[in-house]
């Protein structure tokens, strides 16, 4: 569905109706992201074919239509790259139903009306966009350079070197909508922010605008709603709850085959070293703020090949470097993974440590010590949902002159094994939280104190006596001994 000249958002909401209308089954719309893509020059070979309404596009078309882009067209790319997204999110924000002053995409339908060519898809498997990134480092053969908005005007750009512009945007949704909705308009300020800056530069570019994951299960309009005027679909179907199940069904199957492989450190043929987290984070502080950045996306992901030159292991240490560029303003930057086993005379075992997690940038170094709480027995591998330097810290600076003071890491669902490696999978992992949780001990201090309590109650019953005499007020007046 690509156009040159003015292509409004409605279209992109009458599709996503025709998509529900045509699919008719579960997975239909849910499982999906929009991307649009537009340049600031157009050539006749940049143009693509109109596809089908409903049709969904897989890895390898998505594929084939960035390569004809990149080739004809400006291979200055900006990636506009959000959290989450889904069509319903331009039908509920769009302003799409008359009441356009209420639209949250002004930036991005202006730049879509001033743009040379555009391509709009609003079905794309978001396996197929989480790779978004991965391919386009391939296609220029240059790295990502992740940015924010306030730091683009500093950067020189030129028409004849391919750059790869990476801007992260955040997404929102709960039961509080005006959340969703001013986190969309931030993002579209950010949007009229970058393609503001690059018009300044008079450097020509290609814009992609796109998510790495649905943001809505399911499709929350039908398609009246989005073709009439956005009334809702009162009338139950038959069989709902069947198709809401195999959908949520599907939905696993595909989030468990879209979970992405290890970082994989080989010497020969042999796998010695694994890695795996759901999310690497580093930040610095500069002027009394914390400035983040996310490693995840070049880390790991389908298409994703981190540069590992630098690491090592052997029969007692290991060594796993990643290398980055330009992270956090510093243009080459590593982190590495110092492991070590040894046999303990006392438990009669090896254990693996991780010795420390290094950042080298720019020839300093910053080191933090993990060998008092992370560790494992040398055949298994460690796990842990949590590793920070910072919040109920794993990791310590080495000493208080330590670069490593002025940075916070943060691994989320964290996973790593050094030593022992048989093939491309992890052993059996000893995981980090003890047996007794905080939560248990305070399970099993209330339910004790609950115990003793009933306990001193029936034991108060238990003493209790009743009168053997009574006083009758017909009769004389009882006596009782002092004997007694």
């Amino acid at each position: 569905m690509a156009t040159t000249g003015t292509l409004p958002l409605r279209r992109i909401i009458v599709f996503a109706g025709l998509v529900v209308l045509l699919l008719g089954q579960p997975g239909g719309c849910g499982e999906q992201v929009p991307l649009v893509l537009w340049t600031h020059r157009w050539t006749p070979q940049a143009k693509q074919p109109a596809l089908a309404a409903g049709h969904i596009v897989e890895q390898q078309q998505l594929a084939a239509c960035l390569d004809k882009t990149l080739n004809s067209g400006p291979r200055n790319v900006l990636l506009f790259l959000q959290d989450k997204m889904s069509v319903e999110d331009f039908t509920l924000y769009g302003g799409a139903f008359g009441n356009k002053q209420d639209s949250v995409f002004p930036n991005l339908e202006s730049a879509l009306r001033s743009s040379s060519s555009s391509l709009e898809l609003p079905a794309v498997s978001w396996p197929a966009s989480d790779a978004v990134v991965g391919h386009l480092r391939d296609r220029l053969e240059t790295s990502p350079l992740y940015m924010d908005p306030d730091t683009l005007s500093q950067l020189t750009l030129n028409a004849s070197s391919p750059a790869l512009l990476v801007f992260r945007l955040p997404y929102y949704i709960g039961s509080d909508l005006m959340s969703a909705k001013e986190v969309l308009s931030g993002n579209d300020e950010v949007v009229g922010q970058v393609v503001s800056v690059m018009k300044s530069q008079s450097v020509p570019y290609t814009a992609i605008y796109t998510a790495l994951r649905p943001s809505r299960g399911a499709p929350s309009l039908s398609t009246e709603a989005a073709l009439a005027g956005g009334r809702s679909l009162l009338q139950a179907r038959g069989g709902y709850r069947d198709r809401e199940r195999e959908r949520d069904r599907q939905r696993k199957t595909k989030e468990k085959a879209g979970v992405y492989s290890p970082v994989e450190f080989k010497e020969g043929e042999s796998s010695c070293i694994l890695l795996w987290a759901k999310g690497l984070s580093v930040s610095i502080l500069r002027s009394g703020r914390w400035e983040s950045h996310d490693l995840t996306p070049s880390t790991f992901g389908e298409g994703v090949s981190p540069k590992l030159h630098g690491s090592n292991c052997g029969k007692s240490k290991a060594r796993l470097a990643l290398n980055y560029e330009n992270i956090l303003g510093h243009r080459d930057f590593k982190l590495i993974f110092a492991l070590s086993q040894r046999h303990y005379t006392v438990s009669a075992r090896r254990w693996f440590t991780l010795d420390a997690v290094e950042l080298e940038y720019d020839g300093t170094k910053a080191t933090f010590n993990g060998s008092r709480n992370i560790y494992a027995p040398a055949e298994y591998s460690y796990r842990c949902e949590s590793v920070s330097s910072f919040r109920w810290p794993q990791l310590v600076p080495r000493s208080t002159r330590d670069p490593a003071n002025q940075w916070r890491v943060t691994f989320e669902d964290f996973q790593i094994q050094g030593f022992n490696v048989s093939g491309s999978e992890f052993s059996y992992a000893s995981d980090c939280a003890g047996f007794f949780s905080p939560g248990i001990w305070m399970g099993l201090m209330t339910s004790a104190l609950m115990v003793l309590v009933l306990t001193y109650g029936l034991h108060m019953i238990t003493q209790l006596r009743t009168m053997d005499r009574f006083d009758d007020p017909k009769g004389p007046a009882i006596s009782v001994p002092q004997t007694e």
